[in-house]
């Protein structure tokens, strides 16, 4: 650090803070100093951190996002419990956050009650007798647990099919609803198509898993129904959409009606299926995300034998439900998706999990206290006025682009000026259909949790676009931008410290949440949200010209990605990560300008020895701040459509400003030369 401060900047430091009392946002006892900047810009922010930090034994990952989260799940925890404690109104929201979190920490309860809350539906499943009532059985278990445009998997886990409702591609005025491919027990079909040898040792413990699942279920033939089920999931696998081109919306624009399923993908009975998923009757219009893999899906359901699929739909009912069954399901589950998938040695503690499953099924009534509580006035306010500067930032770097042509930069900055921005809570809170929960029946509790929540989705079909309508809680480490909506959601819980202190210097700020919101408002133009116009319609607003220049510049970031070998071996994939990719690259110049523009021409003050750029940086470098498991990196790199954290420190390389204040010089491993560094934006 001595090397990029002079002493009399030591001395203005001191001056600055006694004036002042601002902080610097940046720990310095987290930096290496032994590593030069310029050749690991991550090592150099937070490598004395890493050489000590130790990950807990129930974790995959620790870092800055873990600290915020147990700090918001601090808070959860006394909602929570102060629920339990109160005695409330029954049918209330504390009435069933209580009762939620009793049913799912009542342990011996669970042990009581054993299989008993599943053998209904498995004795359903075991009674289907032909591939109408497959399709019937199929259609009833599908849920609202899938995104196209910002859920990392984009394919729905345990059922077949999942469903999204949200406007319409082409008529943004209308919500429809979209149907995308599901069924797997591994996180992403590369499980089980990739020839990886660390891929197959997975295929092999999940086979194993199977067998052990269905032998605690108490199901005959454990083994032979364990075989089928792979078998079925191997077809699956192979019938789905890659996940690059499950992130393309223009191959996921696919307007089917009602009956082309019939005609476009014969095998199930879709009659039976939309009945049973309760699909209103004059719903006729429908998106097909993944067409391709619609009709194999539904070929399949004709083709493959009924008693694998009931095989399928036995294991899957039981797999959704293990954390409130019987402790050794619990475990063999946990052995399976935790140590095996992860690397994670330890189960957090129940009331933890519990913590977590109250959020999960009852994420609006717990944000709705969150926010109360924790989220102050003057945050949102200062958070307000950083989102209105960096949106002004990248307005003006839009302005300024000597290769777009008029037509399109005007769209470009149109689409800027109506994008709504959410900050800390919802001006209103979704209105979920009411669901009975019981502090005996922690299984029921958890499917009726998800029922609702799909109900609420079936409840938008004919109702008029809500651009305002959030997809996070309050409570959420996280943010979101929304393309269809044009919007952004800032979650009150990740405008905490380190992300965001009003204590903090303007760079650390900037550098921190700053970077996070420049990110999300970038997504509006990254290689997806450039597809969307301002209205939020599937359009092509860009010149042929233009496009070819966005499209050359996103070519060289998957390069310069493509080129970060993680693990031996393991490289990142910079296709399937471009679109977050290009959010930073974008999202951190933006903020860096809103920084600037920020000082009004007044030079920044030296604090703690940093100068302003040198502390806008590093807080960006140490926000991202962790230490992943191996086999965790691995899951990510396979299914995330992220670059670890260590690569998205790396952006700075692309950043003109970055090179000065830490004299970066040719021949350091991250020098770019200026024609090679990637702007986009």
């Amino acid at each position: 650090m001595k090397r990029l401060a002079l002493a009399v900047a030591l001395l203005a430091s001191s001056a600055a803070i006694a004036q002042s009392g601002t902080l610097s946002g940046v720990d310095k006892a987290l930096m290496d100093d032994s590593v030069k900047p310029g050749d690991n810009f991550d090592d150099y922010a937070n490598g004395t951190w890493r050489k000590t930090a130790q990950i807990p034994a129930d974790r995959s990952a620790i870092g800055v996002g873990l600290d915020v989260s147990l700090k918001a799940e601090a808070r959860n925890a006394a909602i929570i419990k102060g629920a339990a404690a109160a005695k409330s109104a029954p049918g209330s929201d504390q009435q069933r956050i209580a009762d939620y979190y009793a049913a799912f920490v009542d342990t011996a309860g669970i042990e009581a009650r054993g299989l008993r809350p599943i053998q209904g539906d498995l004795a359903a499943i075991a009674a289907i007798r032909d591939k109408r009532a497959l399709s019937a059985a199929i259609g009833a278990a599908m849920r609202s647990d899938t995104d196209p445009f910002n859920n990392n998997n984009y394919a729905s886990t345990n059922n077949l099919f999942g469903l999204f409702v949200s406007q319409d591609l082409n008529r943004p005025t209308r919500n429809v609803p979209y149907l995308m491919q599901g069924g797997l027990g591994l996180p992403d079909r590369d499980y089980y198509l990739s020839d990886k040898p660390d891929m197959a040792e997975i295929r092999t413990a999940y086979r194993a898993y199977l067998t052990q699942l269905m032998q605690l279920a108490g199901l005959s033939d454990p083994q032979g129904r364990a075989d089928r089920v792979f078998a079925l999931e191997m077809k699956i696998a192979a019938a789905q959409t890659d996940i690059i081109a499950s992130q393309d919306a223009h191959k996921g624009d696919n307007p089917w009606t009602r009956a082309d399923f019939t005609t476009r993908a014969p095998g199930m009975d879709w009659n039976a299926f939309w009945t049973a998923a309760g699909m209103p009757a004059n719903q006729r219009d429908f998106i097909a995300w993944q067409p391709e893999a619609i009709t194999k899906l539904s070929a399949l359901v004709a083709s493959e034998p009924l008693q694998s699929w009931q095989d399928w739909l036995a294991f899957h009912t039981v797999n959704q439900v293990t954390s409130v069954l019987p402790k050794a399901i619990n475990d063999a589950s946990f052995d399976f998706y935790g140590r095996t998938l992860t690397g994670t040695p330890a189960q957090q503690p129940r009331d933890k999990r519990g913590i977590a499953a109250v959020n999960g099924a009852l994420g609006e009534a717990v944000g709705k206290i969150y926010a109360q509580r924790y989220f102050p006035a003057s945050s949102k306010v200062e958070i307000q006025k950083m989102v209105a500067n960096i949106v002004a930032a990248f307005d003006r770097r839009i302005a300024a682009l000597d290769w777009m042509a008029p037509a399109t930069k005007a769209e470009a900055r149109r689409k800027l000026s109506v994008l709504k921005v959410g900050v800390g809570y919802p001006d209103h809170w979704w209105n979920y259909p009411t669901y009975a929960v019981r502090a005996d029946d922690p299984v029921g509790n958890a499917q009726r949790a998800k029922l609702s929540l799909y109900r609420y989705h079936l409840s938008k079909l004919g109702k008029p676009v809500d651009r305002s309508e959030w997809w996070m809680t309050p409570q959420t480490v996280n943010a979101v931008n929304l393309p269809l909506q044009n919007a952004l959601n800032f979650p009150a819980a990740i405008l905490e410290s380190p992300y965001f202190d009003p204590r903090f210097d303007a760079a650390a700020n900037y550098g921190a949440i700053g970077s996070v919101i420049g990110h999300e408002i970038s997504h509006s133009f990254d290689n997806l949200g450039s597809d969307f116009d301002s209205t939020g319609r599937l359009h092509n607003w860009w010149t042929p010209a233009d496009l070819a220049r966005f499209e050359a510049a996103g070519k060289a970031l998957v390069a310069q990605y493509d080129a970060y070998e993680a693990l031996p071996g393991l490289h990142l994939n910079g296709e399937q990560e471009l679109g977050e990719n290009i959010a930073d690259v974008a999202g951190l110049t933006a903020a860096f300008e809103a920084y600037h523009a920020s000082l009004g021409g007044k030079p920044a003050p030296v604090i703690d020895g940093l100068t302003g750029d040198q502390r806008f940086f590093l807080a960006f470098a140490q926000s991202w701040r962790t230490k992943m498991r191996d086999k965790a990196l691995r899951a990510r790199i396979a299914t995330d459509v992220h670059a670890p954290a260590p690569w998205r420190v790396l952006t700075v390389r692309n950043l003109d400003g970055w090179y000065a204040p830490f004299q970066v010089k040719p021949g350091q491993k991250l020098y770019l030369t200026p024609e090679k560094r990637v702007h986009v934006w």
